[in-house]
């Protein structure tokens, strides 16, 4: 199991929760304005979730409906060649 970051992450891209990650699986692509969680890699543990202040990150069977299309999207965006890991606190976009 994973969780995906989804929708409200897009354009503020806060960073509190990968400091709390365990297995540093969060990701970021390029200019991207919004980070990524790697499927393979998360543990399913939710220390994430309670640090994200937009609420944008939910357990995988939790995500709304007219979000899905974002658990495909953490996957193909943490595969991206120009995928890095992050793992340090960094400014929001908003």
């Amino acid at each position: 199991m994973t969780h995906v970051v989804t929708k409200p992450c897009d354009g503020c891209r806060y960073t509190d929760c990968v400091v709390v990650c365990p297995v540093e699986c969060f990701y970021e692509v390029g200019e991207d304005k919004m980070i990524y969680i790697h499927p393979d890699e998360c543990i399913d543990c939710e220390a994430c979730v309670p640090e994200c202040p937009v609420e944008a990150i939910f357990h995988e069977d939790d995500v709304p409906e007219d979000m899905q299309d974002y658990t495909q999207m953490n996957a193909d965006k943490c595969e991206d060649e120009n995928a890095e890991c992050i793992t340090e606190k960094k400014d929001p976009l908003c």
